[in-house]
């Protein structure tokens, strides 16, 4: 599969210290599978199972460098693309672990959509001031509103037609659940580009696929990884290669210590490119999570929200760092950008948002079945 993107860095540096149409009939002809149904329920049921940790047990987490690493570099997608009083829909928003990044940035209204009824709940809590597993701020400044469903099969344009535009769209390591088929894949990009205004960003992190298939090529067999993750391809990918002509539905096993245990999907990235420009949806960058570091660590205000973060340690007493093992999961992710085509909308935001809550309550949550 050829590089959509620049090469990256290598993955043997150690941790910084401190156009082609695949179904141009749309997604209309392609049915969702009972198997592809049931890998989506795993997916769901596996973070639905996962419980928030205390502050006590995050900090003792093998890779809890590693996830101050991934909050910095949404971190810095967020203070690069969020506009203040903008509206944002955050699809796989999990258990609302970005809600401060998004309060940080003076956003004006909040939309989260994921299809964990458990992930759903502890977002609604985090939102609230409710939840014991880390020491609340003051309230959220922004409305929100929280939808349970599966956004690459509901049609969200017809759900939140009364809360669209969307200045910012945000799936954090969620888009590649999307490419199990044809049709996923599409009716999540059909989803973002419907509800972004024109000019409106989506910001995102995914696997970065060349680099998964250059350390399964470079493996004696099927699985590869180290002490904190591992990946395993079935047999039918036996000879590492990857037809063209089938860029959806291939599948692997991810595990990654105190953090995913789930089957996962590779997505070229040319293919996602040129798939997203058909639904007017426009590549800024895409980056290797490790030129990502490198290229961001550089500037002044990044260096000092690494450090807060602590990622690289807090430059002070506390001297650890990301393992090397954590530095070389980080090379399996990339960050990417892109925008909706259009002239940019600056007109006065959408008021008709008056279905967002300052407090949810369990009966706010919007359940939307997929069947």
């Amino acid at each position: 599969m050829k590089r959509g993107y620049p090469e990256s860095p290598s993955a043997s540096v150690g941790p910084p210290q401190s156009r082609t149409k695949y179904n141009p009939n749309g997604d209309g002809h392609f049915l969702e599978d009972e198997s592809t149904k049931i890998f989506a329920r795993k997916v769901a049921d596996h973070y639905s199972a996962r419980t928030n940790q205390t502050l006590e047990e995050r900090e003792n987490s093998p890779i809890i460098h590693l996830k101050k690493l991934n909050n910095w570099i949404k971190s810095v997608l967020i203070q690069l693309y969020a506009r203040q009083g903008g509206a944002v829909l955050d699809l796989a928003c999990g258990k609302g672990g970005d809600l401060i990044k998004w309060d940080k940035a003076k956003i004006g209204y909040y939309v989260g959509v994921d299809i964990a009824e458990g992930s759903m709940e502890d977002c609604r809590t985090r939102y609230n001031g409710d939840a014991d597993h880390h020491q609340r701020r003051n309230k959220f400044t922004f409305p929100a509103r929280l939808i349970c469903g599966d956004c690459y099969e509901i049609h969200l344009d017809k759900v939140l037609a009364d809360d669209a535009p969307f200045d910012i769209c945000s799936c954090q390591f969620a888009l590649h659940y999307s490419w199990s088929t044809e049709a996923r894949a599409r009716r999540a990009l059909a989803n973002i580009s419907s509800l972004l205004r024109p000019g409106g960003t989506l910001i995102g992190t995914m696997p970065d696929a060349n680099v998964i298939i250059k350390k399964l090529r470079e493996a004696e067999g099927l699985d590869f990884g180290n002490s904190v993750y591992w990946i395993h391809f079935d047999e039918e990918f036996s000879e590492k290669k990857f037809k063209s002509s089938k860029p959806f539905g291939i599948k692997y096993k991810f595990h990654l210590e105190d953090a995913v245990d789930c089957p996962e999907w590779i997505v070229p990235f040319h293919v996602f490119k040129s798939l997203a420009e058909e639904y007017d949806l426009e590549l800024v960058f895409a980056k290797n999570s490790h030129e990502f570091v490198h290229e961001y660590i550089k500037k002044s205000e990044y260096v000092d929200l690494m450090r807060r973060l602590g990622a690289l340690g807090d430059g002070n007493q506390d001297q650890s760092t990301l393992s090397q093992d954590e530095w070389e999961v980080a090379y399996l992710y990339l960050a990417f950008v892109l925008k909706k085509r259009g002239q940019p909308d600056r007109t006065p935001l959408n008021t008709k948002r008056d279905r967002g809550q300052m407090h949810i309550s369990k009966e706010d949550i919007m359940y939307i079945s997929s069947n």
